[in-house]
C-alpha cells in the first residue's frame, strides 16, 4: 500500500509554527513534497531541514502570507518546478500577547478587529491563490486550522473567536463555489493543544488563578477521554483530510475537541 499524499505538492502557510511544522511533517511522511513558507526563513529552513534528515522532500521560501504577490510569486514557481499545487494548508497565526486578557467591554476597537483582519485575509489570500492554480486541474485541497472559540464562548479572547469563526465561514463559502470544479476545501478545529506557541501566550496566571500544570489538568477535564489533542494527532487528521480517502469530505471543518464542543 503506498502513502496516503504520494506524488502530491503541498504548500504549508505558517510552517516555522507548531501546528504547521507538525502538519509538514506529516505530510512528507506519507510522500508530499512540502513547499514551507513563512515570515521567519530560519524557522521555516529548520523544519525543512528535519524533513530532509529523515528522509522528505522539502524545500523552504520566505513568504508572507499576507503579501498577495509573493503568494502568487511562490506558488507559480512551485508550480513552474514541481508541475502542481495539490494541497494548500494555512497555519498562519498572529502574537496573541496583546489581543487576549482584555475583556471586551474595555477592549480598543482596532485591537478587536486585528485578529479577525489578520487570520481572513491571510486565510482568502493562500486560498483565493491557490485555487487560480488548481482549478484548472480540476483537483485540489484547500485546508486550514481553527479553534474551540469558534464555535463556543470564551473569556477574555478579545477578536479572536470571531476571527476563528469567519475562518469556518469562509471555508464553507470556498467549498460551495470550488467544489464543482474538483476542489475540497476543509478545516480542522482542534482544542487545548498544549505544545503550541498560543497555549502558552493565553495562558494567564493572574486572571486564571491557576499555575501552568492546574492549566492544563483543566483543558484536560473538558475533554471526554480526560486529555489534551496531541500535535502529531491533529497532524495525522490533516493527512487524511488531504487524501484521497476523505474524497466526500468538503465544506466543514472537522471537530477535534474531544468532545468538548458537541456537534
Amino acid at each position: 500500500m503506498g502513502a496516503l499524499l504520494s506524488n502530491k505538492n503541498a504548500v504549508i502557510y505558517g510552517a516555522g509554527g507548531a501546528i504547521g511544522g507538525a502538519v509538514a511533517r506529516a505530510f512528507a511522511c506519507e510522500g508530499a513534497t512540502v513547499f514551507l513558507t513563512g515570515r521567519d526563513l530560519k524557522e521555516v529552513e529548520s523544519v525543512a531541514d528535519e524533513i530532509r534528515a529523515a528522509g522528505g522532500k522539502a524545500e523552504a521560501a520566505q513568504v508572507d502570507a499576507l503579501d498577495e504577490a509573493a503568494i502568487d510569486k511562490h506558488l507559480s514557481d512551485m508550480e513552474a518546478s514541481a508541475g502542481s499545487v495539490d494541497i494548500s494548508f494555512n497555519a498562519v497565526g498572529i502574537p496573541d500577547t496583546k489581543i487576549l486578557g482584555v475583556p471586551l467591554a474595555e477592549l480598543d476597537a482596532r485591537q478587536f478587529s486585528l485578529p479577525i483582519t489578520t487570520y481572513t485575509t491571510s486565510y482568502f489570500l493562500t486560498a483565493r491563490q491557490a485555487a487560480r492554480h488548481m482549478i484548472p486541474n480540476k483537483s485540489g485541497v484547500i485546508m486550514t486550522v481553527t479553534a474551540l472559540p469558534s464555535r463556543m464562548g470564551s473569556r477574555l479572547n478579545g477578536g479572536y473567536g470571531s476571527a476563528q469563526a469567519a475562518k469556518e465561514a469562509l471555508t464553507r463559502d470556498l467549498s460551495a463555489e470550488l467544489a464543482p470544479q474538483g476542489i475540497r476545501v476543509v478545516g480542522l478545529r482542534p482544542h487545548g493543544m498544549p505544545e503550541t506557541n498560543r497555549m502558552k501566550e493565553a495562558f494567564d496566571a493572574k486572571a486564571s488563578g491557576m499555575t501552568w500544570e492546574q492549566f492544563q489538568g483543566y483543558l484536560a477535564s473538558t475533554t471526554h477521554p480526560r486529555r489534551v489533542m496531541t500535535l502529531e494527532e491533529m497532524a495525522n487528521m490533516a493527512v487524511f483530510m488531504a487524501s484521497d480517502k476523505a474524497s466526500g469530505m468538503t465544506g466543514t471543518t472537522v471537530n477535534l475537541t474531544m468532545g468538548s464542543l458537541d456537534d
